[in-house]
């Protein structure tokens, strides 16, 4: 039955983008996202859309293709690979199973607290744009950038302070072996479900909670039904942009660094964005549920779970071996430069 689900969805998709449109003159690169229109996906695509059709004068254009237009994001990273599709932009949780190396980015209190030092990180790493570039070309993908959406917060049915407020608590996440790890070590019940589904799940009881960052929860009303907004500081919500290493390695030298130099061009744009969407969202879920309690953990208390997330670490390198290990050394020491 999988198999002929999968090859429902491959037709599908197919249709889709048989349907998209395209000029006699031009070449027309195809963006998924896995994020509705008016989301920080969107604004970053539509702002790369914009800045390649200017440079071009037209000779390239991009379609782009929001959430479920084209399947889930495995699928259209499935669909990069196979060079259905250009490029997609996915959080790093939903590689797990095709990028193993990748989920370094979902481990518990990696990060410094500080935006500007993850965004140094992440549009300038050696590591990421080297050694786990290669990790991903392996797998037929080019990591063309990386980026936050802001600090994840959990939004749940009951406050969380400790791990003992976790015990039989259904938190829902990515399809990821790391987050699962993650999770569990914190004292709830990881449940991975389909992003479109998060929602009804909540509503229905089916999980008590879920984390993404702020601009997420408010675009897909995740606060409506429930009653805590809780910044705990364990993880960002990184997202890349890929292609797959066929199409890409197809393309002229020019064209090849068309791409990268609007891409890295792009961060100054996309880290505005991301700050002001935050701010925004947060004051408009505020406005709409006024009696939503907000919560921010104290350092004390982060250190708590900090201390139970050790254990993912060991998760990390049992799932991506060896070499998951020297990534996750090799980061660790550019995160401490960075940090100074």
């Amino acid at each position: 039955m999988s198999s002929i689900l999968k090859s429902l969805k491959a037709m599908t998709a197919a249709m889709v983008l048989s349907a998209a449109p395209l000029s006699a003159h031009a070449e027309d690169w195809k963006f998924a996202i896995e994020e509705i229109p008016g989301s920080i996906m969107d604004a970053y695509a539509q702002e790369f859309k914009k800045r390649i059709e200017a440079k071009t004068n037209g000779d390239v254009t991009i379609t782009i293709f929001p959430m479920g237009t084209l399947g889930t994001p495995t699928d259209t990273v499935e669909q990069a690979t196979d060079g259905l599709i250009q490029f997609t932009n996915v959080s790093i949780g939903n590689l797990g199973t095709i990028v193993p190396e990748s989920q370094i980015f979902l481990l518990p209190y990696l990060f410094p607290s500080d935006a500007k030092a993850v965004s140094d990180i992440l549009n300038n790493s050696k590591t990421i744009y080297g050694d786990l570039n290669d990790d991903f070309r392996k797998r037929g993908l080019e990591v063309l950038t990386m980026y936050s959406e802001g600090p994840q917060v959990w939004t749940t049915n009951k406050e969380i302070r400790n791990p003992d407020d976790f015990s039989n608590f259904k938190m829902r996440v990515m399809v990821s072996p790391i987050l699962l790890e993650t999770y569990k070590n914190m004292g709830a019940s990881p449940t991975p479900l389909p992003f479109g589904e998060v929602f009804g799940a909540l509503q229905l009881g089916a999980v008590d909670g879920q984390v993404n960052p702020v601009p997420t929860i408010e675009e897909m009303k995740f606060y409506e039904v429930t009653d805590y907004l809780i910044w705990a500081g364990e993880q960002e919500l990184v997202t890349t942009v890929v292609a797959g290493t066929d199409w890409f390695d197809t393309l002229s030298p020019d064209r090849q660094k068309l791409v990268r130099e609007t891409m890295a061009s792009m961060s100054g744009f996309i880290d505005g964005v991301v700050t002001d969407f935050n701010q925004k969202r947060l004051d408009i879920i505020k406005s709409s549920k006024p009696d939503i309690n907000l919560v921010v953990l104290s350092e004390e208390e982060r250190d708590v779970f900090r201390a139970r997330s050790e254990a993912t670490e060991s998760a990390y390198v049992e799932a991506a071996g060896d070499r998951g290990k020297v990534l996750l050394d090799a980061l660790r020491t550019e995160i401490a430069s960075t940090h100074q």
